[in-house]
C-alpha cells in the first residue's frame, strides 16, 4: 500500500487508478481457468460432453477422473497465483513461495501459448493434425482443443502481465543496469561457468534427439509416437529444441558476461522463461508418458527418457544460474529478495 501511494503521488494518479489494470488483469486470469475447470468437473461427474463415441477416455474412467482431478488443482492454482499478485498480502509471502510455482507455471504454459498459434498456422496451411487415439478414435472433439487451448493463452498472457508488474515493484532494482556493469561477484564466478557448461553439454542429448524428431527422423521414438506424428508433432518437437538452445545460450550469457552491451534483464528472462519452458514440459512428458503403458508400443524408449531427463536437469542448472544471479545482487546491494 505504502507502495502504490508512492507511485501515485510520483504519477499524479490515485491508488484506485493505479490498481485498476491489475484489477483487470486478474479477472481475465480468473475467467479465462473457468472453461477448462467446468469441463474438468463435468468429466469427473461423468459427463461426455466434448468426448466422442470410441474415444479412450471412455476406458479408463478411474484414471481419467483422477488425472482431471489433478489437472484441475493445477489450474486453479492460477487463480491462486492471480491473487497473490494482486492482493496487499501477496507482498508479505517469501520469495520462493511465489517464484516456484510461478516459474512451474511458466514452463507448463509458455510452449502453449508459443506451439498453438502456430500449429493452426501450420494446418491452415495443409499441414495434418491428430486428435485420435492409437486405434483411430476420435480422441476429443476438435472445439475442446480450441477452447482448452485459448484459455491457457489467455491465462499466460494475463498471469505473465501481473507477475512482471509485480516483480518489477518488488525486485526491480535486482536486474537495473547492463551485462557490463554486473561485478565478476554477480556474474562471471567459477561456480556459475561450471554450471553453465555442464548445462550446455548435457543439452545435447535433448536439443539432438527433438531437432531429429522435428526434421522427420524416427530414431528413438516409441511405435505409437512413429504411427500418430502429424505436424503438431513436429511443431512440438522444433519448439522443444529452440527452448533448449534459449534456455544453454541465456545460461552462458549469465556465467561468461556474454552479451556485454544488453540490458541484464535480456539474459534474466531468457533464463526464466526458457529454463521453465524445459525443465517443466520435460517433466510434464515424461509423467504422461508413464501414466498409461498399457503396451510395449506406447512405453518411453531410452532415448526418450535421456531427452526428457537431459531436459529436466538443463532447465534446473540454467534457473539455478538465475537465481544465483538474483541473490549475489541483492547481497551486494544489501537488501534481501525475500
Amino acid at each position: 500500500m505504502t507502495q502504490t501511494v508512492a507511485v501515485s503521488a510520483r504519477t499524479g494518479s490515485s491508488p484506485a487508478t493505479t490498481d485498476r489494470p491489475r484489477r483487470m488483469l486478474r479477472a481475465v486470469a480468473v475467467v479465462s481457468c473457468l472453461p477448462y475447470l467446468s469441463l474438468k468437473v463435468a468429466w469427473i461427474a461423468g459427463s461426455r460432453l466434448g468426448i466422442p463415441d470410441g474415444s479412450v477416455l471412455l476406458e479408463h474412467r478411474t484414471a481419467v477422473a483422477v488425472a482431471n482431478g489433478v489437472t484441475v488443482l493445477m489450474d486453479a492454482c492460477v487463480i491462486v497465483l492471480a491473487l497473490v499478485l494482486t492482493r496487499p498480502w501477496g507482498r508479505r509471502l517469501p520469495a520462493w513461495l511465489l517464484t516456484v510455482p510461478m516459474w512451474v507455471a511458466t514452463g507448463l504454459l509458455t510452449p502453449i501459448m508459443t506451439g498453438f498459434p502456430v500449429q493452426l498456422l501450420v494446418t491452415a496451411f495443409g499441414g495434418s493434425v491428430d486428435a485420435t487415439d492409437d486405434k483411430g478414435e476420435p480422441f476429443l472433439h476438435t472445439w475442446v482443443f480450441g477452447v482448452v487451448y485459448g484459455g491457457f493463452i489467455v491465462q499466460g498472457l494475463a498471469l505473465g502481465t501481473l507477475f512482471a508488474l509485480y516483480s518489477q515493484g518488488r525486485w526491480g532494482r535486482l536486474w537495473q543496469g547492463r551485462v557490463w556493469d554486473q561485478s565478476r561477484a554477480v556474474l562471471g564466478t567459477r561456480a556459475q561457468r561450471t554450471a553453465a557448461v555442464a548445462a550446455a553439454v548435457l543439452a545435447v542429448p535433448p536439443l539432438t534427439a527433438h531437432l531429429l524428431w522435428a526434421c522427420g527422423s524416427t530414431t528413438g521414438l516409441n511405435d505409437d509416437l512413429i504411427a500418430d506424428r502429424s505436424s503438431d508433432f513436429h511443431v512440438v518437437e522444433a519448439q522443444s529444441a529452440l527452448f533448449v538452445a534459449v534456455a544453454v545460450a541465456a545460461g552462458l550469457m549469465l556465467a561468461f558476461r556474454g552479451g556485454r552491451a544488453l540490458p541484464v534483464r535480456v539474459p534474466l528472462v531468457l533464463a526464466w522463461i526458457a529454463s521453465a519452458a524445459v525443465a517443466c514440459w520435460s517433466g510434464w512428458q515424461a509423467v504422461a508418458s508413464l501414466v498409461v503403458t498399457e503396451s510395449a508400443a506406447e512405453r518411453p524408449t531410452p532415448l526418450m527418457n535421456l531427452a526428457y531427463a537431459g531436459g529436466m536437469i538443463v532447465g534446473i542448472l540454467v534457473a539455478g544460474l538465475a537465481v544465483r544471479f538474483l541473490v549475489a545482487r541483492s547481497a551486494a546491494t544489501g537488501r534481501p529478495t525475500a
